[in-house]
């Protein structure tokens, strides 16, 4: 017995073992699935039987049954294949709220022998979600004085999707006042700032809508928008502006007491109390004035208060201002004068007795066209009447009985100069103010064919920018024929021509309806300055007739060269420094800036401009010739060291510019001045003595190139050009002096150098170089003996610029 109950003990035990194994082995394991949300119902999402290594046929048996760890049952498994299948579908954002993740956990439970699974199944998110605005009116108020730069935040769109389908970037609607910056959040999340980045101003927009754009980056990606309404804040930046800057008003004497004499208005671009007005005399209106006439402070009517006397007073001058009711108020002012007329209240009468019209153009000189009478129903001299018609007319008036003209023929008439004629007769009586009355007749012609086509000009000059595009438009060379019909129906085209083997027409082309020029290449003013060909203009009449014009493209240069400031010389990115002694009387000339410029004479004429002064007071820098002279003498006050910031600024456009730093170190102890020392020079020292070498050949070599073009030229039949004047000398001759002035041309640079330089003490020598090279600019130092308290030693300053 004691053996019997020995044995079920230890097969309970074992079948106790063997339960817990299973149970362990199973829930060590953990199958994972992986589906997207929003699967249709019945989808199948696996075969359990199949990966849990089971029997189909024993399912039933076994009693499979799922376990889902959820408040609803989304899934559930066909005891009869194994499958597990959607009961109902998942919506991820509902299952899991605030996670990135999101799983469903379940349990697969068997019976006899018991075995239990673990499912895990991963819900993946798809971009079934559009970014949504809170609000999708988005109301700012922003002031117009709001300085560019400024940022306003938006409120932020929402995505329930995570990862790359929630929200990506934003977008602004296009804008020239806005934009966006896009800022990132610790979380990832994407937000926008509004920024202005240009000026509002209420008077031109008081009103801007913008839409804000928030795209996902799902596959496709999905947006929402919201509109942005910017209301512009008006503040008192515009003053009152009448509508003309000077009345001149004729009223008549003995005029009614409260006429009206004029309205004057003038308008505020502000809105509110900003823009209401009031109109006053300013204090530069007479007594006399004020007494006469009245203003209406809210409305700027003014009236006659008393009567007036043409014989008293003749012309009346006063001046209104209109000021706003702003805290700061703005004003703006007009002026006016009236004038009083004396009475002549009848006007002189025209009457057109008889008039021939049309006419033929070749009808002769003196034949009668018209003829008219005048009279006046006033005496004396306001009843006297003077008749005539405009000066510039081919018409004479002839008086043939008393009050009784002629209107004739004064020259020959050509329809297609004037194809018909308004001809205005005016009389005016002898009054004062005279009065008068004028009648107009037309006068037509009839054609006669007579006229070639015309160009308005016979040379056209058309400037050409370099680096132009290929098929860019020059201009439009049209022809004018004044004949009527097929007689003026022209055609274009460009009288062949070749340069250097290259045909005119593959360099330019013209369209032959409309004459409309175009370049088929892009032109280089380094390769090539100018072209000269013709075109002709052809009509269609039978015979044709033409004429041709010479048109001349001149290839512009552009402003690619920087100025180079050659004086005061210092080492690259350093500062000049110079002494001058504190005791430097008022106007002294302390330094001299040039800079020379390699562009054409527009793009390289310079001026000068202090970029930075330590002190406005004390010097003043000329902008047109870089003169920097002292404003006043020094004072205790003065700080020992001035610094000064040069900028050299060309012409050209967009202007380029260069800047040099002068520091000026002040002493109690006279220093030399510029113009006291003599200038002198070691004419015995190697260079000057290459110099003269130099000069001396290149002159005699200059002298016999005359000589024998000049024997040349004496041998032609034809008369000679006059040679162009030599510009490479060492300091060109002009006749006018060297003064404190700017000089346009090259040369005047030179000149402006040689001044500056000879003042510190150095003799400049401008070298002559053949074209196409490059000069040399030597600076050569002063043999005075004097110490020199300059930073500056003997040098050598080399400019290299191409010509």
């Amino acid at each position: 017995m004691e053996g019997l109950l020995k044995s079920h003990f230890w097969r309970y035990v074992l079948m106790v073992l063997l339960f817990l194994s299973a149970i362990l082995d199973t829930a060590s394991s953990v199958t994972h699935y992986s589906i997207p949300e929003e699967m249709e119902e019945g989808s199948v999402v696996a075969n359990l039987a199949s990966d849990l290594s089971l029997d189909v046929k024993t399912l039933s048996r076994r009693k499979m049954r799922l376990d889902i760890r959820s408040n609803k049952k989304y899934l559930d498994v066909n005891k009869e294949t194994g499958e597990l299948y959607i009961l109902e579908k998942m919506d991820r954002e509902y299952l899991c709220t605030t996670k990135t993740t999101c799983f469903i956990k379940m349990e697969v439970t068997l019976e006899n022998p018991v075995r239990m699974f673990n499912i895990e199944i991963e819900i993946v998110d798809i971009n079934d979600n559009a970014p949504q605005f809170w609000r999708d009116s988005i109301r700012l108020d922003i002031s117009e004085s709001t300085a560019a730069g400024e940022r306003f935040s938006l409120s932020n769109a929402v995505d329930p999707d995570i990862g790359t389908n929630s929200i990506k970037t934003y977008y602004l609607s296009k804008s020239e006042h806005f934009e966006i910056e896009i800022q990132t959040g610790r979380d990832g999340s994407k937000f926008a700032d509004l920024i202005l980045k240009k000026p509002l101003d209420r008077e031109e927009q008081a009103l801007h809508n913008l839409i804000l754009t928030a795209v996902d980056g799902g596959v496709p990606a999905r947006s929402g928008t919201a509109s942005i309404i910017v209301r512009v804040l008006d503040t008192n930046d515009n003053g009152p502006q009448f509508d003309k800057d000077t009345y001149t008003i004729n009223l008549t004497e003995n005029a009614p007491t409260g006429s009206l004499v004029v309205k004057l208005n003038a308008t505020d671009k502000d809105e509110g109390s900003n823009s209401d007005l009031l109109y006053s005399f300013s204090l530069y209106t007479s007594e006399k004035t004020q007494q006469t006439f009245s203003l209406n402070p809210n409305n700027g009517e003014i009236r006659v208060k008393e009567m007036i006397n043409y014989e008293d007073f003749r012309i009346y001058d006063m001046e209104i201002i209109a000021t706003d009711k702003a805290v700061n108020s703005l004003s703006g002012k007009c002026k006016v004068k009236i004038l009083i007329t004396d009475m002549n209240d009848n006007h002189p009468e025209i009457s057109i007795k008889s008039f021939t019209s049309p006419v033929k153009e070749d009808i002769p000189v003196n034949t009668v066209i018209a003829v008219v009478s005048v009279s006046d129903k006033d005496s004396g001299e306001n009843g006297l009447v003077d008749i005539h018609i405009s000066d510039d007319l081919p018409f004479a008036l002839k008086e043939s009985s008393d009050n009784y003209y002629e209107l004739l023929i004064s020259e020959p008439l050509d329809r297609e100069k004037v194809a018909e004629y308004d001809i205005t007769i005016t009389v005016t009586d002898r009054g004062n103010p005279p009065l008068s009355d004028n009648e107009t007749i037309t006068l037509e012609l009839l054609d006669v064919n007579d006229n070639v086509p015309q160009f308005p000009q016979t040379f056209y000059t058309i400037p050409v920018m370099e680096n132009n595009a290929p098929g860019a438009s020059l201009s439009s060379l049209t022809a004018i024929d004044p004949d009527l019909h097929e007689n003026q129906y022209l055609v274009y085209f460009i009288i062949e021509k070749e340069i250097v083997n290259t045909s005119m027409s593959m360099l330019f082309s013209i369209n032959p309806e409309n004459g409309n020029l175009y370049a088929l290449k892009t032109f280089d003013y380094e390769m090539e300055k100018e072209f000269l060909f013709h075109i002709e203009a052809r009509d269609s009449g039978v015979p044709p007739l033409s004429s041709n014009v010479t048109v001349h493209i001149i290839i512009m240069d552009q402003n690619d060269n920087t100025p180079l400031i050659v004086s005061p010389w210092r080492a690259h990115g350093s500062e000049v420094k110079e002494k001058i002694p504190r005791s430097t009387d008022k106007g002294t000339l302390i330094a001299k800036v040039i800079a020379i410029d390699s562009d054409s004479v527009h793009n390289s004429r310079i001026t000068y401009q202090f970029l930075q002064n330590t002190d406005a007071t004390l010097f003043s820098l000329d902008q047109y010739n870089g003169e920097i002279r002292t404003m006043r003498m020094f004072s205790y006050r003065d700080s020992r060291d001035q610094r000064l910031v040069v900028i050299a600024k060309d012409n050209g456009e967009p202007a380029l510019s260069a800047t040099v730093t002068i520091k000026l170190s002040t002493v109690e102890t006279a220093l030399k001045t510029y113009t006291e020392v003599p200038l002198e020079y070691d004419i015995f020292s190697d260079l000057n003595l290459y110099l003269v070498i130099g000069l001396g050949s290149v002159s005699f070599l200059l002298l016999i190139t005359i000589l024998v073009t000049i024997v040349l030229k004496c041998q032609k039949a034809k008369p000679s050009k006059a040679a162009p004047s030599c510009r490479n000398s060492v300091i060109s001759e002009r006749n006018s002096t060297i003064a404190d002035s700017t000089l346009v041309s090259n040369d005047a640079y030179w000149y402006s150098l040689f001044l500056a330089e000879t003042r510190k003490g150095k003799l400049v020598v401008r070298q002559p170089a053949p074209k196409g090279a490059r000069y040399i600019v030597s600076s050569l130092p002063r043999s005075t003996g004097v110490t020199e308290t300059s930073d500056s030693a003997a040098s050598t300053l080399q400019v290299r610029q191409s010509t």
